[in-house]
C-alpha cells in the first residue's frame, strides 16, 4: 500500500477518490436506507429490482402505531396469525422494494394466510423511536427493519443487522424464506 505522505499533493485527491470508491464497492458496505447514507457509485452494483419511480404511500405520518399494533394483535389472536411490524419511510427505496416483494406470489399468499402487516413510520429516523426501542429494532442499521410478534404481542424476532436493508439487491425468495420461517 502507498503511504499518503509519499504521494505528491497533486496526486492525493485521485488516490483518495480511488480508495473511497473501492470502499463503497466492497460487498456489504452499503446497507439499505440509512440516515446520512452516501450514494454508492453507479457502477458498484446492479439492483435486482429497481426502486419504483413513483413511490407507494405505505407509512402514514398521521397513523398511531400503538393503536394499529394493538388492533393487529387483537385480530391476530382471533385469526391465529402473527404480526409483522415493518419500520421504514415512504422515501426509502428498499422499503418500497420490500413492499413489491410482499405482493408477489408466493409471498402474498404466505403473508395473507399467516400474518398481519403493520407499517410504522420512522420519519427521518426521528419518529416512533419508543416503538423501535420496545421491539428491539436498531434503526441506526437502516430500514426496512422488521419485527415479528406472536398473537399475544411477544417479540419473536427483530432484525438486528439490516437483513432487508439492501432489499433492491436481494431476490424475492429472501422474503419467501423469511415468511416461511416465521409463519404461525
Amino acid at each position: 500500500m502507498v503511504a499518503l505522505s509519499s504521494v505528491s499533493p497533486n496526486h492525493r485527491t485521485p488516490l483518495l477518490t480511488a480508495l473511497t470508491l473501492l470502499a463503497f464497492a466492497a460487498p456489504g458496505t452499503i446497507l439499505g436506507c440509512k440516515s446520512n447514507q452516501p450514494a454508492p457509485p453507479a457502477a458498484a452494483r446492479q439492483p435486482v429490482t429497481a426502486v419504483p419511480a413513483v413511490k407507494k404511500h405505505l407509512y402514514s405520518a398521521e397513523a398511531d402505531p400503538q393503536t394499529e399494533i394493538a388492533s393487529a394483535l387483537k385480530q391476530a389472536s382471533l385469526e391465529h396469525k402473527r404480526v409483522i411490524l415493518d419500520f421504514g419511510g415512504d422515501w426509502c427505496g428498499d422499503c418500497q422494494v420490500l413492499d413489491i416483494y410482499f405482493h408477489q406470489a408466493p409471498n402474498l399468499e404466505l403473508l395473507d394466510k399467516n400474518f398481519l402487516l403493520v407499517h410504522v413510520d420512522i420519519g427521518r429516523f426521528d419518529k416512533n423511536l419508543d416503538i423501535t426501542e420496545k421491539y428491539n429494532v436498531p434503526l441506526k442499521k437502516g430500514v426496512p427493519a422488521l419485527a415479528v410478534l406472536d398473537a399475544d404481542g411477544k417479540l419473536l424476532y427483530s432484525q438486528q443487522a439490516a437483513e432487508f436493508g439492501d432489499m433492491r439487491y436481494m431476490y424475492p425468495t429472501s422474503v419467501t424464506e423469511f415468511l416461511n420461517r416465521w409463519k404461525a
